[in-house]
């Protein structure tokens, strides 16, 4: 009879890349590293779980490069009071044992490894050939240069600190070789700001150069004007900077990492069009539709298979209203053209999110009604909350003709221009025929505190319902 053996096989975990660091710890094993970044957390928040498996990732990435380390802060309160940490997960950068910023940037793997690798080194590479400005600029995104007279220059210590501000967003070197500039026509003191190769084009120049009196304001504001150029490529990391104009995309297969030709050739059409409606108030971008589907669904409705090949284009204001291009994009312009025209002539219709409209309303609460309005997410619990309140309040006000209360669920629906909602639930008073000057409810959530509200802004009794006298 043959004997079976049961053999045990013990898996260890993968030891983690990120550093654990506490009271006792903290200052001795953060000064060992040039760069770090730190997570304040504490185990029982929800957001830092979900943070946990990227932050891993980014920290085996990075591993040799930049250290992240973590503290929980419900064992470790001193050192996290110390650095004045409120609320979970709180990320900082430190160098050398020195809290320098925090962290503002994405909070994914990719996101915090690009982010935490633009920290490594100085705040400003020192480019001493020719040879070292060509492999600096060479560089998937932008460079902005110093090109200065000598060390003891006081406007090289300005665009220093310049770069030690802005280091988390731009590229910067400088040069104290008045020679490295001759190439690009200077032969004194500037700042040259190089596009990068793979958005050359003919329409615009590859560099701009920066003569004003240099302080950190004004490089500040000339970069900012001139590092997307006409047609930038937007991506997660920058689309809020870009978006603070009113902003043009155009979405399709962009990859400028493999193929570059094909990333252009469309890009190139967008920016013919684009040169065309310059100083029209419209900024113009590109961008990979696959980073951006999720938001493309919610936002405009469109799905994966919008478009096909073709680039597909939206409009977004800065206000938030949002349009879309219906014609297919034509490979001469036309279309994009018609769509501009159209936009610019306010002959094209907004999208809107909206849920379905409800075909029976029988509650007293009406839905997308404006005058008294709840804007509410299905999930908040304070939501809820009032709700019964709220019901009560549109029952008692059920009589009177001149008053609707309504909502709207704030998540699936566009919020209307002129309301202002981070939060929930936030309710407003638009006064009849002037629903353009909407008045926010900062009272009380008891019935008598909305009636006393109302009967104030609305200048007259209230019809109440029922056995209820006149308010």
């Amino acid at each position: 009879m043959s004997k079976m053996g049961f053999y045990f096989v013990s898996y260890d975990r993968k030891p983690s890349d990120v550093l654990e660091l506490g009271d006792a710890d903290f200052d001795y094993l953060a000064t060992e590293h040039e760069t770090m970044l730190v997570k304040f957390y504490a185990p029982w928040c929800g957001h830092c779980k979900k943070l946990s498996p990227d932050f891993e990732k980014a920290a085996s990435r990075l591993k040799g490069t930049v250290q992240l380390a973590k503290v929980d802060c419900t064992a470790h309160s001193e050192t996290c009071s110390r650095f004045g940490v409120s609320g979970y997960p709180t990320l900082k950068i430190f160098r050398n044992g020195r809290d320098s910023a925090p962290y503002d940037g994405p909070r994914t793997a990719d996101g915090i490894y690009h982010y935490m690798k633009k920290q490594t080194g100085p705040d400003s590479v020192h480019l001493k050939t020719e040879e070292d400005l060509q492999t600096f600029i060479n560089h998937y995104d932008a460079s902005i240069v110093g090109v200065f007279s000598g060390a003891d220059s006081s406007h090289l210590s300005e665009f220093l600190r310049a770069a030690g501000l802005l280091r988390e967003q731009f590229r910067f070197a400088h040069t104290v070789d008045l020679k490295l500039g001759e190439k690009y026509r200077v032969s004194s003191e500037c700042v040259l700001l190089f596009r990068p190769p793979r958005l050359n084009n003919k329409f615009e120049d590859s560099v701009v150069v920066f003569t004003d009196y240099l302080t950190i304001g004004s490089l500040r504001r000339f970069i900012r004007d001139h590092i997307y150029g006409l047609c930038p490529h937007m991506t997660v990391e920058n689309r809020d900077r870009l978006r603070v104009r009113d902003l043009l995309t155009a979405y399709y297969d962009l990859d400028y990492h493999h193929n570059i030709p094909q990333s252009n050739y469309w890009r190139n059409r967008v920016m013919k069009v684009a040169s065309k409606y310059s100083g029209r108030g419209l900024t113009f971008s590109i961008a990979n539709k696959k980073d951006f589907l999720s938001e493309l669904e919610e936002d405009f409705g469109l799905g994966t298979s919008d478009g096909g090949e073709l680039p597909f284009v939206t409009l977004r204001t800065k206000l938030g209203q949002k349009y879309t291009m219906r014609e297919e994009f034509t490979r001469d312009g036309q279309s994009l053209e018609r769509f501009l025209d159209d936009y610019l002539a306010g002959r094209l219709k907004r999208y809107i999110k909206s849920e379905p409209v409800p075909e029976r309303n029988s509650a007293a609460v009406q839905v997308n009604k404006d005058v008294l309005i709840q804007f509410y997410s299905p999930s908040c619990a304070h939501c809820k909350k009032l709700e019964p309140v709220y019901r009560e309040l549109a029952d008692t006000l059920y009589s009177d003709p001149n008053i609707v209360v309504a909502k709207m669920n704030a998540v699936d629906n566009d919020i209307p221009l002129g309301y202002d909602v981070h939060g929930f639930p936030t309710i407003y008073f638009a006064p009849a025929g002037r629903k353009d000057e909407p008045i926010r409810y900062e009272g009380g959530r008891e019935l008598r505190d909305f009636l006393k509200f109302l009967k104030r802004e609305a200048g007259r009794s209230l019809a109440l319902s029922e056995s209820k006298d006149e308010l």
